[in-house]
This record gives C-alpha cells, sequence and structure tokens, in this order.
C-alpha cells in the first residue's frame, strides 16, 4: 500500500499563490506517475495536473486540467521524495480539498486511474 501525505494548503486572498507538496511515505515516489486531484464540496473529484515518473524510460512529461493550464506548473523533487503543486493566479473556483495519488501515466490524469489517495488537504480561495 502507499501512503501519500498532501501539505501546503490553506486560506489566500483572489489572485494569491499557494504551494501544495505531496510526500510519499515507505517507498520511492519517482517509481509512479503522481497526480494532483481536487474536489469541491458537492462536486465529483477532478484531474487538476498529473506527472510521469522520471528514473529509467521515464519522461517526466506533465499534463493539465484546462481550468489550471498557465496558473499552475507540477514538479518532481527526487532529493525530497515529494511532487509539488505551485498555484498561482487563484481564484475562488480554485477552492477545494486537493489530493494527490498514483496515477497510471500523465496522459491517463483521471480519478478513476488513481489506487492510493492522501487524505486531502484543504485551499480556500477567498477576500
Amino acid at each position: 500500500q502507499l501512503h501519500f501525505v498532501e501539505s501546503g494548503g490553506g486560506l489566500v486572498q483572489p489572485g494569491g499563490s499557494l504551494r501544495l507538496t505531496c510526500t510519499a511515505s515507505g517507498f520511492t515516489l519517482d517509481d509512479y506517475a503522481v497526480g494532483w486531484f481536487r474536489q469541491a464540496p458537492g462536486k465529483g473529484r477532478d484531474e487538476v495536473s498529473c506527472i510521469n515518473y522520471i528514473h529509467g524510460h521515464g519522461d517526466g512529461k506533465a499534463d493539465y486540467a484546462d481550468s489550471v493550464k498557465g496558473r499552475f506548473t507540477i514538479s518532481r523533487d527526487n532529493t525530497k521524495n515529494t511532487v509539488s503543486l505551485q498555484m498561482n493566479g487563484l481564484n475562488p473556483e480554485d477552492t477545494a480539498v486537493y489530493y494527490c495519488g498514483d496515477v497510471w501515466r500523465a496522459a491517463e490524469c483521471v480519478a478513476t486511474s488513481v489506487d492510493y489517495w492522501g487524505q486531502g488537504i484543504q485551499v480556500t480561495v477567498s477576500s
């Protein structure tokens, strides 16, 4: 079983920035493609961004939902065993609980491909 832990959420004003971090516990995160997803109240869990692994034949490619392209950036830090999501230009529609988890590959960045989820972290964008 893979154990993911999200951190970095909180309250931010519209137009502000936050950086979320997904940390792996007990395994090497670069052995997996990893995705960020979010779930707003009363809605389903939607994809935000996914990134392939890098080691071996991995290409480290990233994929983004149209709603976050140009504002959010996903990246890996294999020295820290983390995957981060830099979120800029936040607006109230980005308010949700954000989750990270393993995915098949970045090109299939859908919640149904995730086997293991973190506990989630709240992001609230409000003035």
